[in-house]
């Protein structure tokens, strides 16, 4: 049941999809994740353009993410000192002007500051959007919410290349300006969100303190080690090394490659809309540990797929995987804490899945560098071996 009157009213007549305050989360949450996919596409151009060399344009995603590690914990604290909207409304601003200003720049150094003001607006969206849904609702409603926004954000990630690729067709710059798209909501936030907000602890000290209790705890540790293998295998094994194996192996085009790991963000957006059904019979611990069951069936029957279109298969599978897992494992964490707390637990929980995002390819390439794509998927139905174990047994 919803923790909030408003949001409650809004889901007993039908689904919690249409409840207002969800839609304005799922706006920002299409915002978190719209800095890095909607202008890779326009890298060829902007090297030409810019004149610089392949490498260096990587540093446009490093120049990004990077705030995001130095800040998400510290917005999260901020978040629970001062309220959720008055973070979330400055950040959304400063994410979109600064990544609007992107489109004006024409020297990369000039271009890589403006990346790293809009990279720490965008520090606090992705975490403290799920602070907010953790905050609105309770139980089933919860990982309803959890798994609907999981749904918009991989609808997000699946369609913003294209949507960047088209607008940089007219010119490198355009895909700068999608970022203008946070303004309006950042309005919604301040004029439509009836969002519960924390009570400020009268000691700043007991307030850490309880923070500390609370990610010290098994059950919380447990799902940050989950998070971590969860991003060491997305990002290692089929963010980086999948695309690599398709072309290897069949020497298709990289729109085939697209085609075919779109396919699981598909099966990733479906999974995740009825994760809250599927909590209505089984709880999200064993939700999760099938989740890893099928995490691990998913990466050993890719290397052995005999052709492109079959692959198809173990990757709707692993997407099938995604979509049960990350809004179970979301609904959890926030349930492990009160409201006041919840702003800094899930920014720590923000910045652990960064370190597994930066250690996939990491780890994944060291695996690759001594035996070849067989280790990488193998290791990586390893981890989803180890990631079963502490679900049945740490989570108990």
């Amino acid at each position: 049941m919803s923790t909030n009157g408003h949001a409650e009213a809004e889901c007993v007549g039908g689904p919690i999809y249409r409840d207002t305050n969800l839609q304005i989360v799922f706006g920002v949450t299409l915002m978190a994740v719209l800095g890095v996919s909607s202008i890779t596409p326009a890298f060829p151009s902007i090297v030409r353009e810019l004149d610089i060399s392949p490498q260096a344009v990587g540093s446009l995603i490093t120049a990004f993410t990077l705030p995001g590690v130095l800040l998400t914990g510290f917005l999260g604290l901020l978040a629970d000192q001062v309220g959720r909207k008055r973070v979330l409304i400055p950040a959304l601003l400063i994410f979109a002007l600064a990544g609007a200003a992107c489109a004006f720049a024409r020297d990369f150094r000039i271009l890589l500051l403006l990346r790293f003001f809009q990279g720490a607006g965008a520090a606090g969206l992705g975490a403290i959007n799920i602070t907010i849904i953790g905050d609105l609702y309770a139980g089933p409603d919860r990982t309803s919410a959890m798994g609907c926004n999981s749904s918009v954000l991989s609808v997000g990630t699946a369609s913003y290349p294209a949507i960047g690729g088209a607008l940089a067709t007219f010119g490198w710059f355009y895909p700068f300006l999608l970022p203008l798209a946070a303004i309006p909501v950042a309005l919604a936030v301040f004029f439509s969100l009836e969002n519960p907000e924390p009570s400020r602890p009268p000691d700043f000290r007991e307030y850490l303190g309880r923070v500390w209790e609370v990610m010290a705890t098994r059950r919380v540790l447990a799902l940050f080690i989950v998070g971590v293998f969860t991003f060491i295998i997305l990002y290692g094994a089929f963010m980086t090394y999948f695309p690599l194996l398709l072309g290897d192996t069949f020497s298709v085009s990289p729109f085939a490659v697209g085609l075919v790991m779109s396919v699981s963000s598909l099966a990733t957006a479906v999974t995740s809309s009825q994760v809250g059904r599927l909590s209505l019979s089984f709880s999200e611990r064993r939700l999760m540990g099938a989740a890893c069951i099928l995490y691990g069936l998913a990466l050993v029957t890719i290397p052995l797929m005999p052709n492109l279109w079959l692959m198809a298969i173990p990757v709707s599978i692993f997407g099938i995987a995604q979509g049960m897992n990350m809004p179970s494992l979301m609904a959890l964490l926030a349930g492990e804490c009160a409201m006041e707390q919840r702003g800094a637990l899930m920014s720590v929980n923000g910045m652990v899945l960064r370190l597994g995002q930066t250690l996939g390819p990491l780890v994944m390439g060291s695996i690759y560098a001594g035996a070849g794509f067989s280790g990488v998927y193998l290791a990586g139905a390893g981890f989803a071996v180890i990631m079963f174990m502490v679900v049945l047994t740490v989570m108990r």
